[in-house]
């Protein structure tokens, strides 16, 4: 395995000092969690949302939720073959835990208290975070390229066309063709360091992060990447065309999927936390576009964004205090070894 050609650096004592900065960063996190916690809160009302869930039976909204937990856990399988690529020695139960316990920091602005995931693996590894920067970058583009396949298709297959869906489609498919083409991306780093013209230790790191995707870039890396992320994201739009035909507005399967993904993507490029009002305001009127009524529309919005998103952080709350307290018991072995 090429994890045995790769010595694990031994992680510096855990001082006092540094001990006080592992807090601050933690304290930095939670609050850019609670800053994202608020507008998400704000964006839907909890009172709201959960008279609309009341309206689903317990039936149907265990599989909505077992739909979004089969896109989590074929995402984090995906996680663990990337892990296991790019040369950690990390076991499938460590890179799960990390993936999901990210989920709590899902959000936080643009999502960058995800990052977390690349802390705990440094405690338990030793690897230093330019080591690790491209397995969450490979993992964001699998998801850009995987999302763009599902929308091109199922605009390609529904009988009427997503307002929009186009440009966003190409888009998506750029920045994954972009972040997975080391070279490129390297080119892109010095372009910009020349720009600037400082930091050349940051620049320096960049570009070593990014020559780093080479050993993604195999078609026996990405295609299982690839498969694992389209089944993934096509279960949940699977579950959004579910719930729209339990509240009486069937616009069939790959409108639904389309309208879903579509909005997911939206929400993403506002960079807000969890993508909240982006999302929300694109589901909304492409329903409307397509005749769904208000009445229908706005809770089936709701009710997805719970069984995905909300869910998605709930499973993240869960796992962090493990993944949390698990990485600091790792970087003690490591001081040990």
């Amino acid at each position: 395995m090429m994890s045995a050609e790769l010595p694990l650096p031994k992680t510096p004592p855990r001082t006092p000092a540094r001990r006080l900065r592992d807090r601050m960063v933690i304290l930095g996190l939670i609050a850019l969690f609670v800053l994202g916690l608020i507008g998400l809160a704000a964006a839907t009302g909890w009172e709201e949302t959960r008279d609309q869930i009341l309206r689903l039976s317990l039936w149907q909204g265990a599989l909505l939720l077992a739909l979004s937990l089969v896109n989590y856990l074929l995402r984090g399988l995906r996680w663990h073959l990337f892990a296991r690529r790019l040369g950690l020695s990390t076991t499938p139960m460590q890179d799960m835990r990390h993936f999901l316990g990210g989920f709590a920091m899902v959000v936080t602005p643009g999502r960058v208290g995800e990052l977390v995931r690349m802390r705990w693996l440094k405690r338990e590894t030793g690897w230093a975070f330019e080591r690790t920067a491209p397995l969450a970058l490979v993992d964001r583009a699998s998801d850009l390229a995987a999302m763009a396949l599902i929308l091109g298709l199922s605009v390609s297959l529904a009988a009427t066309g997503v307002s929009g869906a186009v440009p966003v489609t190409i888009l998506a498919l750029a920045a994954a063709f972009v972040a997975t083409r080391p070279r490129l991306l390297a080119g892109i780093v010095t372009l910009a360091h020349r720009a600037v013209g400082r930091m050349p230790r940051l620049f320096g790191k960049l570009r070593a992060a990014a020559r780093s995707l080479e050993r993604f870039s195999a078609p026996a890396a990405m295609l299982p990447a690839l498969a694992l992320g389209l089944a993934g994201w096509f279960a949940e739009g699977y579950a959004f065309h579910l719930l729209l035909g339990w509240m009486g507005a069937d616009i069939g399967l790959w409108k639904a999927v389309a309208i879903f993904v579509f909005s997911t993507l939206a929400g993403g490029l506002t960079g807000a936390p969890g993508g909240v009002g982006g999302a929300e305001a694109a589901m909304i009127a492409l329903l409307a576009l397509d005749g769904v009524p208000m009445e229908v529309s706005v809770p089936a919005t709701a009710i997805i964004r719970v069984t995905t998103l909300w869910f998605a952080l709930g499973i993240g709350m869960a796992v962090f205090p493990f993944a949390e307290r698990l990485s600091l018991r790792g970087a003690d072995a490591l001081e040990e070894d």
